[in-house]
């Protein structure tokens, strides 16, 4: 007997310091309720991924190229924003993530579909050019013949160019934008 199948959402780092922090943007601030909304409404499992760097960020290959700590692992700026502390509470997973893309979420997710429980996946978050677009293309290329689609309008880039960018990548690898 086939087990029920399952939608997925996953929040890629909706943390303090992306919306209203160190790497805050006007844009990330202006889709947080719509994205809370759309969450607490959601109706299938929803996964997050935290950003998580370690306090020698800056000594490494990324943290050279971005000196701006961040999402310093325990402190104010790697929580997830207020206004989604409630859906995070109740997320079937989180994946810390030292890198751009979580390999772990992709695997997780392959796992799940390998069981039968996954038929779609859908992205929302920040930052676009980055993190989402990022574990957009781990999960299609771990997931092929999965629908895989970023929810565009509740995620935000570094700039509003870079934002529509990513989306333009990720409609060239079969992943839907909407």
């Amino acid at each position: 007997m086939r087990k029920e199948m399952a939608k997925y959402l996953i929040i890629i780092d909706m943390q303090r310091d992306f919306v209203t922090g160190a790497l805050g943007t006007a844009e990330a601030r202006a889709l947080t309720p719509s994205l809370c909304a759309y969450a607490r409404q959601f109706d299938g499992k929803v996964f997050f991924t935290q950003d998580t760097h370690q306090e020698d960020y800056l000594s490494t290959q990324e943290g050279r190229l971005l000196p701006v700590k961040h999402c310093i692992e325990g402190s104010e700026g790697w929580r997830i924003v207020p206004e989604l502390e409630d859906v995070f509470a109740r997320a079937d997973a989180v994946f810390c993530k030292p890198a751009f893309g979580s390999p772990e979420l992709a695997r997780e997710l392959r796992r799940r579909f390998e069981a039968g429980e996954v038929d779609a996946v859908e992205l929302a978050g920040v930052c676009t050019d980055i993190c989402v677009v990022s574990n957009a293309l781990l999960i299609k290329a771990f997931l092929p013949e999965v629908p895989v689609a970023v929810l565009s309008a509740l995620c935000a880039g570094v700039t509003p160019e870079k934002h529509e960018a990513a989306l333009e990548t990720m409609r060239s690898c079969q992943i839907e934008v909407r």
